[in-house]
């Protein structure tokens, strides 16, 4: 057997595919090993299933057997042997006695040849290239080679067939030379590729997506001098596969050259191209990068997975009129054509390929220099005078991480641009970060106390991840939290420890409670989560990644003490300098400098299962039963997991009224479903998850949440507005899965009378929006009426100025805008005579910053506030006014202007696509709205996720946001039925399961409804 068995094909060996080759592959008790994609193969039932013997590459050209005459002989053949079988049976007869009669010489005849013609029919479906038999017949498209390897483009067949590259041969430099033309919009490139081998192969596979490859080229030191290599190309996985002339051999480098061509791409990923107004008003363009996660292949050819790190030379040939940046500092400019200039910048450190990064442009710039690293901020020319908070900024964050981490910033420059179009709010490639103008400009004339915290924040996040994604990154996208969660966290804690007037902390509270909501569905993911497709990739850029990855390191800190996670983020980043992780090293670097219980143990429990608990507490004299489960707003019947298999290991926090100075607040590790905490002393109140550092909702008694209430009533200073805060969320949400009457979480509101913080107020006001999107209109007006008695002295106090500290300036902002939205007070009143003023003056008149918004949004309600406000939208060259004007211009109830605005945004013209889902999410608030953008959605489907990835943030936003004001089982049907219609891709986006669970949405709507019916019978008294 061994001496006839077909020659594999070499790679079929270099991959290991089988340790033995079967005689049938039976693919339903095999697993497969290289898994292809859905469309690839068509599968048969199982009890039919068929396979032949895969054959080398010289068998599989040769001309095809009749297919169906080779069917029909398997049938007829297994016809005969059975009727045969049947005859031979007959033909033994049994004696008289007892003993069998020999058979008959014709029987005999018969057996040998029905033995015959079954021995030939084996062989044939033994040796028969190119065929799969089934009930129906020969099928000849699914054959053993291609259930192993996918087709390349030119059919033959792709040597890999996995979504992750192998590791066998590993990049180590790269040598970059760029041409784009900003006038063809066409770019030509050329790359050579140093790589070292690891295991032996004939195949190189890499990434690349849309690019026209013209020549390839492979050289060693060994060799005489390049050879050509054939390229075979596998778009569905973005994966090319040089074949190299001869055996690659272990430890030797080799160069592969590739030249290319390709369009500067339309949308916001890869290389793209952005058109802008200059200063005269001339139309220009610039191109510009956005490689993360999976768009630096879309540039130049390479292996884009995070790690595979290398170094990087970049070369950009360009227009002498425009200027080049790139991850380091320019080295020489050289002339190579007429007009066209060549920028070499140094060589990079070791980096991943999404953090590639180049622009080119006409931009100007101002510097500062701290500890040997030149900071710069780039912007339009005409919006430089705007930069010189972003570059303050950056300069004091970039001295606080160096300090805190104890690790320099290792380049000589760091640059922040400002791009014109930038689908994202931030990116922090390697020493050239770019942003959104909104994220980075700041106008002292036109931009709020949030807008100087949003610019502030986001500066914070993309410094930190110099050290958190750049130095030490993720090793798969998977575990996207490590970049994202980090950097999150230190956003906050950075922002605190150098701008403490700008109270940040209060903004990281509001983003958690948010972020529950969305971790409280069925549809929730672990934050460290298996993905494999782009779409699955691009998802995890979501709200868990980045905060709840936050609020669980918060937690981490708070439990093992500030010193030790400090301690620990340095062992983490100095043992992993330059290199790859996972989610255990960080746990790893931890423990090595805590004393408490396994760290690892206790936040795998965290990061490996989705969702978070609810921990119940009963008081009964000195002792406290607490027990916990998950906290699930939607029971889906289908792919649900029983809450008895979730257990979590919670740092629980808690004070009481005699809580000890010194000791407070007292901590207790619940690592059981149910467990008691003695107490020294009865006493009189208890609140669990102090300021709010756990990541955790707190159900109480009844007794318990009385004392509460009262203590709120009497004595709100006892607990910390955080604490305050936390109280509403938490007894709005259980109200939300009927824990909870909906009245007496209204008699805790009752305190708000007293309230002068801005984050107890503002969590207050938001409950209270939900309830208002949500319930019927007829009880609307109780409702207000209900809200208003609590907050009129609130709303009297306030002064339309941009007077007073961060807190009160932003305190002043939410409170005007609520009450104008629903008619409380004089508000709209007040709000119209600045705006007419504003707009007598013809725009010239300076309003309040921080009250812009709410004058802006009055004023759009009219015809001619709203075409007065379009027109200074369009001249204004300060965005964060341009962003309070699009919000306003979108707050309108007129259907045929809303239409107007998301068509015009979607264009991209005159109102920017990055624009798009803030439109939407401002549109969706209006009666008439909320259809109207789920009807723009579902009619230009198509043309979103050609402009916004599927899966995209963006993509995730606007599915969100499109329908986040529906609560009727009709809306939910509607909107399952239409994304279940389009593919399975579509319909598996986490993002539409959110939305097509209809308990999320319709039961919590019911049960609020039902809950404010019973409440407003009630007369606010």
């Amino acid at each position: 057997k061994e001496t006839n068995r077909i020659q594999l094909p070499r790679n079929m060996i270099e991959n290991s595919m089988f340790e033995e080759e079967p005689d049938v592959v039976d693919l339903a008790k095999e697993p497969c090993l290289h898994p292809l994609e859905p469309d690839e193969v068509e599968y048969e039932p199982r009890s039919s299933r068929l396979l032949v013997r895969g054959l080398g590459e010289n068998e599989m050209d040769e001309d095809e057997e009749d297919y169906e005459s080779s069917a029909k002989l398997l049938g007829m053949s297994f016809m005969n042997r059975s009727t045969g079988l049947r005859n031979n049976a007959a033909g033994y007869r049994q004696s008289s006695d007892g003993s069998c009669s020999v058979p008959s010489l014709r029987t005999m005849v018969v057996c040998a040849i029905v033995l015959v013609i079954a021995v030939s029919v084996i062989m044939v479906i033994y040796l028969l290239p190119k065929c799969t038999f089934t009930k129906e017949g020969c099928h000849k498209k699914n054959h053993t080679m291609e259930l192993i390897y996918p087709l390349a483009t030119n059919g033959k067949r792709f040597p890999w067939a996995k979504t992750r590259l192998p590791s066998n041969v590993v990049p180590l430099h790269y040598d970059l030379v760029l041409q784009p033309n900003l006038t063809t919009t066409k770019f030509a490139g050329s790359v050579q590729i140093t790589v070292n081998v690891i295991q032996v192969t004939w195949n190189i596979i890499l990434h690349s997506s849309g690019l026209n490859i013209t020549k390839a080229t492979l050289t060693s030191a060994g060799w005489n001098q390049a050879k050509p290599v054939a390229v075979l190309e596998y778009p569905i996985r973005d994966q090319i596969a040089v074949v190299a002339p001869d055996a690659l051999l272990v430890g030797q480098n080799y160069t592969l050259i590739i030249d290319y061509s390709s369009n500067l791409s339309d949308t916001y990923y890869g290389f793209y191209k952005v058109s802008y107004k200059d200063e005269h008003a001339e139309k220009r363009w610039l191109a510009a990068t956005q490689f993360e996660p999976l768009a630096a292949r879309s540039a130049f050819p390479c292996f884009d997975e995070p790690a595979f790190k290398a170094t990087f030379l970049i070369k950009i040939q360009r227009d002498e009129q425009h200027s080049a940046l790139s991850n380091m500092p320019k080295n020489i400019t050289i002339p190579v054509a007429a007009g066209i200039v060549q920028d070499e910048f140094s060589v990079s450190l070791k980096m991943s390929t999404y953090l590639v990064a180049f622009i080119v442009a006409n931009l100007k710039n101002i510097s500062k220099e701290t500890n040997r690293t030149l900071v710069s901020i780039y912007a339009m020319p005409q919006k430089l005078g705007q930069v010189e908070h972003a570059l303050d900024t950056a300069v004091k964050l970039l001295e606080f991480y160096q300090k805190y981490f104890h690790i320099e910033y290792p380049l000589q420059k760091l640059d922040l641009v400002a791009i014109p179009d930038f689908q994202a709010g931030a990116m922090e490639n390697w020493g050239l970060i770019t942003f959104r103008e909104t994220t980075l400009l700041f106008d002292n004339k036109t931009s709020s106390a949030m807008d100087k915290k949003l610019v502030t924040a986001v500066i914070a996040h993309e410094l930190a991840h110099q050290w958190f994604g750049n130095l030490v990154t993720m090793e798969w996208w998977n575990d996207l939290w490590l970049n994202e969660g980090f950097a999150t966290f230190m956003e906050y804690f950075a922002m605190d420890r150098t701008f403490p007037e700008l109270q940040t902390d209060e903004e990281f509270l509001k983003v958690r409670f948010k972020t529950m909501m969305k971790d409280s569905l069925n549809a929730s993911h672990p934050i460290s989560s298996a993905v494999q497709s782009s779409e699955q990739i691009e998802e995890m850029f979501d709200a868990l990644s980045y905060i709840k990855g936050a609020s669980l390191l918060l937690m981490l800190k708070k439990y093992i003490k500030h010193d030790s996670f400090q301690a620990g983020i340095e062992n983490y980043l100095h043992n992993h300098s330059y290199g790859s992780t996972r989610s255990d090293d960080l746990w790893d670097s931890m423990n090595e400098v805590t004393i408490l219980d396994n760290v690892k143990k206790l936040m795998k429990t965290w990061i490996l299962q989705k969702g978070f608990p609810l921990v119940t507490v009963k008081r009964q004299g000195k002792s406290l039963h607490v027990q916990q489960e998950r906290f699930l707003r939607s029971v889906e019947s289908e792919n649900w997991t029983s809450d008895a298999s979730y257990l979590w290991h919670i740092p629980l926090s808690y004070t009481t009224n005699k809580c000890n100075p010194f000791l407070c607040p007292y901590a207790y590790l619940l690592d059981q479903k149910s467990a008691t905490i003695e107490l020294q002393e009865e006493v009189a109140w208890v609140k669990f998850n102090v300021d709010m550092n756990g990541y955790y909702i707190v159900h109480y008694a009844e007794d318990d949440w009385n004392a509460l209430i009262d203590l709120l009533k009497n004595n709100l200073t006892a607990l910390s507005a955080k604490d305050r805060a936390h109280l509403i969320n938490n007894i709005f949400s259980l109200v939300g899965i009927g824990k909870v009457p909906l009245l007496k979480a209204f008699h805790l509101l009752d305190y708000l009378v007293k309230e002068n913080h801005t984050a107890p107020i503002s969590q207050a006001l938001f409950q209270v929006n939900l309830i208002y999107d949500l319930v019927e209109k007829r009880g609307m007006q109780d409702l207000a009426d209900r809200v208003e008695k609590l907050l009129r002295s609130k709303i009297d106090q306030q002064t339309w100025t941009d007077d007073g500290t961060i807190s009160e300036r932003e305190f002043r902002s939410t409170v005007l805008a609520f009450a104008c939205s629903h008619h409380l007070g004089n508000c709209r009143t007040t709000a119209t005579k600045l705006f007419e003023e504003w707009k007598a003056s013809n725009g010239t008149k300076s309003l309040p910053t921080d009250v812009m918004k709410t004058v802006f949004t009055t004023g759009a309600k009219t015809d001619d506030g709203w075409e007065f406000l379009l027109s200074m939208y369009t001249s204004s060259v300060s965005e964060a006014e341009k962003h309070k004007m699009l919000e306003a211009l979108a707050s309108t109830e007129d259907v045929r202007k809303l239409i107007w605005l998301m068509q015009t945004s979607l264009e991209g013209d005159l109102i920017r696509a990055q624009e798009l889902s803030h439109i939407i999410a401002t549109v969706i608030q209006s009666l008439p709205g909320h259809l109207l953008a789920w009807d723009f959605v579902k009619e230009n489907w198509e043309k979103l996720i050609r402009k916004f990835h599927l899966g995209s943030f963006a993509i995730q936003n606007i599915v969100t946001v499109s329908t986040f004001q529906f609560s009727t089982e009709a809306h939910l049907l509607e909107v399952k039925t239409f994304f279940e219609s389009k593919s399975e891709k579509v319909s598996q986006l986490r993002c539409v399961k959110e939305k097509t669970q209809c308990h999320s949405v319709c039961v919590c709507a019911l049960a609020i409804k039902k809950a404010c019916e019973l409440l407003l019978l009630q007369k606010p008294g």
